[in-house]
């Protein structure tokens, strides 16, 4: 009776385990397919290439490049900003502050800004620029970002130092290491695959991000010649142009999301290529 009643409660969890599976990988399909299916046959070289000219938004001549690049040089910035404050207090968590009540008040902090909408970076970095006499620009819109991502990467990050084997963290102190020295030697060695998975994690998030940059980054039908011009976007690009009432503009929204998605995913393949050879050289 007992093995009966354990077999049904596997099967049960077992098939709703598999039923979550097949919701996750039949959103993800079915968002891609719309996409796809909406956005393809809108996107051309030109559409790659060009930058809006005039009337673009009523369904004539021109492209996103300007989006496409003001998104990459956005979430680039961003990301290498955050990156620069993200792993010395991931580290510091680890290594100094270890199991204190600091550091668990430093991970609550970083959760609850983890969870705080983008709209509100937006506004915080809008109120910022307007007390400092600034204008709308790839600066403004880096600094937001780079807040944005900053507690999603410094948590990933010090998930992934957690995993280091505290064996070989007593061998680096044996043989005369620091806690920096073992720290960065030891630990961003063997963690590395993790480390790059939580900047890419940051990266999606900053580069598919619309709310933070649309006040700080502002919209442009040029490209950004310096770090104080105003810088389009890919979301910015697709929310303009599904708000037109033109069937052709609307489907250049698509196209948009098609190259935003393309970007997002080539990055994700590179990223796993490049983990694939940083993993040689953690100790299993």
């Amino acid at each position: 009776m007992k093995w009966r009643k354990a077999k049904l409660v596997e099967g049960t969890f077992k098939a709703l385990m598999l039923g979550s599976v097949a919701v996750v990988m039949g959103s993800l399909v079915l968002i891609l397919a719309t996409v796809v299916w909406k956005g393809v046959a809108a996107l051309d070289l030109a559409m790659l290439t060009q930058v809006p000219k005039g009337g673009y938004y009523l369904g004539k001549e021109g492209g996103i490049l300007n989006a496409i690049v003001g998104s990459l040089y956005l979430a680039g910035g961003a990301t290498v900003l955050a990156l620069v404050f993200a792993l010395p207090i991931a580290l510091y968590l680890q290594f100094y502050a270890a199991r204190s009540r600091r550091a668990e008040l430093v991970r609550l902090a970083l959760d609850v800004l983890w969870g705080v909408p983008s709209i509100v970076y937006g506004a915080f970095g809008f109120i910022i620029m307007l007390w400092l006499g600034m204008r709308a620009s790839l600066l403004g819109g880096i600094i937001a970002l780079a807040f944005l991502e900053l507690p999603i990467m410094v948590r990933g990050m010090d998930e992934a130092i957690a995993m280091v084997p505290p064996a070989l963290k007593e061998a680096s102190y044996a043989l005369g290491a620091t806690r920096l020295q073992t720290a960065v030697r030891v630990a961003v060695r063997q963690t590395a695959p993790g480390l790059l998975t939580a900047v890419l994690l940051a990266f999606g998030r900053g580069i598919g991000d619309a709310a933070s940059v649309l006040f700080t980054a502002g919209y442009t039908d040029r490209l950004p010649d310096s770090l104080l011009s105003p810088a389009a976007s890919l979301p910015l690009a697709v929310f303009f142009q599904l708000g037109t009432p033109f069937p052709a503009v609307q489907e250049r929204a698509y196209a948009s999301a098609l190259v935003l998605t393309a970007i997002v995913l080539a990055l994700s393949l590179l990223s796993r290529r490049m983990a694939g050879r940083l993993a040689k050289h953690v100790i299993r």
